[in-house]
């Protein structure tokens, strides 16, 4: 009778186990709850917009293997397993990323974006990763070395060059008010890497992303925040991730539940695609 009263408890501890796990788990909902994937399921496709953004996406040109790597991708190849149908990669451009969800023409955009207030008007976003600031200038530089931090730069005795009308304008003036500011005519460059090499700026900002591969190309840079080589940088950070057309909760819920059972791997393979620029 004990052993049968035992038994009996494990059994009710493992279902009370296996009741919880489900209730966590990304099942894909049932027919009938998100039309998305009910019409991806019949089509037996989901088609993905896609544009390179490394490292987040990235084209392989080699004729062999993926056609794309990074979490993005990895992410909508999750997406389409679970709802058993082939992946579609369909090209888009910077002018149609965003545009071609509310036509219909893909189910995800997932050319990595930005979360903007102007584009959460229009879409609805599934979040993996995040775009941030660096500041950067020539190793040698004793008010760049001496740094212990991005508050440092705050200073007038530091000259922070930036780009007129770019992205990181207004986040200078308001991060380094005390700071003397330089602005110079945008060029092809990342950054006004000619201000800090020929000494007329200390330090510059750039994208997280972008200091890896400028830091590769120009010997003799360092940048802030030291750890990481940058990549941990919460300064102006944006979260990243893919976009569907709004309106479709059951579909958004179920995208993120995935996602969100995926981020270790996701967080790994960028770190993987990041130390391949290096």
């Amino acid at each position: 009778m004990f052993g049968s009263k035992l038994i009996s408890a494990l059994t009710l501890a493992v279902s009370i186990v296996g009741f919880g796990t489900a209730a966590f788990s990304a099942d894909v909902p049932a027919p009938g709850a998100s039309p998305r994937i009910d019409a991806i399921k019949k089509s037996g496709v989901l088609r993905v917009g896609v544009l390179a953004n490394t490292p987040w996406l990235v084209e392989n040109t080699t004729g062999s293997g993926e056609p794309w790597e990074g979490p993005a991708w990895l992410l909508a190849q999750e997406y389409a397993k679970e709802l058993g149908v082939k992946l579609q990669p369909i090209p888009v451009s910077h002018e149609t990323k965003v545009p071609v969800l509310a036509s219909n023409q893909v189910d995800l955009s997932i050319t990595p974006l930005a979360e903007t207030p102007e584009r959460m008007k229009v879409v609805d976003f599934v979040l993996y990763s995040k775009t941030s600031i660096c500041i950067f200038g020539r190793k040698d530089n004793k008010k760049l070395a001496d740094a212990a931090s991005i508050d440092a730069i705050n200073s007038p005795d530091v000259t922070v060059a930036y780009f007129i009308g770019g992205a990181e304008e207004d986040w200078v003036k308001e991060r380094f008010p005390k700071a003397k500011l330089r602005g110079v005519t945008s060029s092809s460059a990342p950054a006004p890497i000619e201000e800090i090499m020929a000494k007329r700026a200390d330090v510059a900002p750039i994208n997280r992303i972008q200091w890896v591969l400028l830091n590769k190309k120009v010997p003799g840079l360092a940048a802030l925040p030291k750890e990481n080589n940058c990549q941990d940088s919460s300064e102006k950070a944006a979260p990243v991730g893919l976009a569907i057309d709004k309106g479709q909760p059951a579909f958004l819920d179920w995208l993120n539940a995935v996602e969100k059972e995926m981020q270790p791997k996701l967080t790994a393979d960028e770190a993987r695609i990041v130390d391949t620029m290096k």
